[in-house]
């Protein structure tokens, strides 16, 4: 008895929490909307022009440095050298560099680094019309806040002064995965698509956990196999360029591959093995992770498409090694919990536990890259608390996926 009167209280103290939260949100959420786009707005203009700035004119290391970096190695790959054995950079697979040699094989730095700049500022007005038409925004002050969404975000910054892929990643990924959702069959729509898909695998540690998708919940098994295939081709075609075997270049990328993760990145599960001194177990950690996201998305391969995108875009921030400016994947969740919180609210609350969740998102994504390199207890915070809003977002999607199945049965 007493046990069902704490719960009968509980509930009780919940949906009065719930009701004084929506009426508090009903007399100020506008207010708090148009405070938050303007202190958004503010900080995307200041810290994209600053790394617009980087990118194009630093002279300095920092400046473009992973442009420079994967110009550099593109052009040696291409050139035969062997880079698995001789630099510590070369951590990405073979056919990464013949998806990069449009972009970065055929020029110098210089007219490198401002084609990267003019193809980032294309490629992040693509994602921010993307996410807002996706997001469920009815009025132009919640679809400015989407948009913000994407350019305020520190990780944001950082991609286009480093000169970082995944601006470019992130809106083919999403658009193919939406052609394929609305395809109905269409041939040519499935062949863009698996073009796409292809493409965005120039960084498969931020796009391969993507691909469940398409393989399960959208019918598109002979999508996902035209992707496995030209990944194939690309590989095959790459090593062309280089004179050691397949083998011996496979075990010299995963070696490289194992130094950088073990000592650099934050908030993965390589990062976390390395602190443990488990390097032994990235591979297969990270495969087990990979294997159970699928699993996943097979059961609930009926359930809603945004919070398929944002469970796998959580996964995929978590599951390998990852530099704070492939954050951006965290967009997806945030507009996840947007539409969620957009619903209509119900007698659980679960749209104020969306907002809230989203509020703290947001607040971590704004907080500053270089706080990860501060001194105790500054890059504590930044790093633990990224990691907590993230796993709690995931919490909280898995929760509403499992949910949602439930009803339908």
């Amino acid at each position: 008895m007493a046990k069902l009167g704490f719960k009968h209280s509980l509930a009780a103290w919940r949906g009065t929490t719930t009701s004084a939260i929506r009426i508090w949100w009903t007399s100020h959420g506008i207010a708090v909307l148009r405070l938050a786009c303007a202190v958004m707005a503010l900080l995307a203009v200041l810290k994209l022009g600053e790394e617009f700035r980087r990118l194009l004119l630093d002279p300095g290391y920092n400046g473009a440095v992973d442009t420079r970096i994967l110009n550099q190695l593109v052009r040696e790959w291409f050139d035969g050298r062997p880079l698995y054995q001789e630099l510590v950079r070369a951590v990405h697979p073979p056919a990464t560099y013949v998806l990069l040699w449009p972009l970065l094989g055929w020029l110098d730095l210089t007219p490198a680094r401002w084609l990267w700049a003019v193809t980032s500022l294309a490629a992040l007005g693509w994602l921010v019309y993307l996410i807002v038409q996706e997001s469920g925004a009815d009025t132009r002050l919640e679809c400015l806040f989407v948009a913000l969404l994407a350019l305020s975000m520190n990780a944001t910054g950082v991609t286009i002064g480093n000169g970082q892929l995944i601006v470019h990643i992130l809106p083919m990924l999403l658009f193919a995965l939406l052609l394929l959702r609305g395809s109905r069959g269409r041939w040519r729509v499935r062949l863009l698509a698996a073009g796409l898909l292809l493409f965005a695998l120039v960084k498969p540690t931020i796009s391969a956990p993507f691909l469940w998708i398409p393989l399960f919940a959208s019918g598109g098994l002979l999508t996902t196999l035209l992707v496995i295939l030209g990944y194939a081709g690309l590989t095959l075609f790459a090593l062309l360029f280089q004179e050691s075997t397949p083998t011996v270049l496979a075990q010299g990328w995963t070696e490289r591959a194992t130094v950088v993760a073990a000592t650099g990145g934050y908030a993965n599960l390589h990062k976390w093995l390395a602190c443990l001194d488990l390097q032994e177990w990235m591979l297969w950690v990270s495969l087990l992770v990979f294997a159970a996201l699928g699993f996943w998305i097979y059961q609930h391969r009926k359930g809603d498409f945004w919070i398929l995108l944002g469970v796998a875009a959580l996964v995929a921030r978590l599951w390998t090694y990852h530099r704070v400016y492939d954050d951006v994947l965290i967009l997806l969740p945030m507009v996840a919990l947007f539409r969620i919180a957009k619903r209509e609210a119900s007698t659980e609350g679960t749209s104020i536990a969306a907002g809230l969740l989203l509020a703290a998102t947001v607040l971590s994504m704004l907080a500053p890259a270089r706080l990860e390199h501060f001194a105790w207890p500054w890059s504590f915070l930044f790093k633990g608390g990224h990691t907590l809003v993230w796993i709690m977002d995931l919490g909280f999607l898995l929760h509403r996926a499992r949910r949602d199945r439930n009803a339908e049965v």
